[in-house]
């Protein structure tokens, strides 16, 4: 599966606008509810704030990946912003995060949450594709720049 195939516009956000990582991460769940893939909404976000209390998904280079599995959900769950103002994630390297990715997938289907987990710490760990999306002024161009990198991958 690849991150372009769960990512559309309507679950992307530009300059979301988050005081903290707690807010980030409700909005960013709100933001996944748009996907029309969650059955309870607050199981899900339960799920992701339980995987957010055991270490922080604050990944580093200014990029944080909240994510968690949950049966609540009929597909899997994604949602991408970049932020207004970096917000202070508690990442490994100290540094405030400008994107956010949420991703949630199903208990019976981790294999599946692994690789997209992969992919997009791939994705967002190269610096030139950071730069790109934080000059992105648009959902669609955010949507293209990953279908563009992606397309440097094979599925296998």
């Amino acid at each position: 599966m690849k991150i372009s195939e769960i990512l559309k516009e309507d679950i992307i956000e530009v300059n979301l606008e988050a005081r903290d990582k707690t807010d980030v991460i409700n909005k960013m769940v709100d933001l996944a509810e748009k996907s029309g893939n969650i059955i309870d909404i607050d199981e899900v976000r339960k799920c992701v704030f339980d995987r957010e209390r055991l270490v922080s998904t604050g990944v580093g280079k200014g990029f944080a990946i909240p994510h968690g599995k949950s049966d609540y959900i009929k597909d899997v769950v994604a949602a991408f912003a970049t932020l207004k103002e970096p917000v202070d994630f508690d990442s490994i390297d100290n540094e405030k995060v400008s994107f956010v990715f949420l991703l949630v997938g199903k208990d019976a289907l981790l294999n599946v949450h692994i690789k997209l987990l992969s992919r997009i710490s791939r994705l967002m760990n190269k610096d030139e594709f950071r730069d790109k999306l934080l000059v992105a002024k648009k959902k669609s161009e955010i949507l293209k720049l990953f279908k563009d990198e992606e397309q440097q991958y094979i599925e296998i």
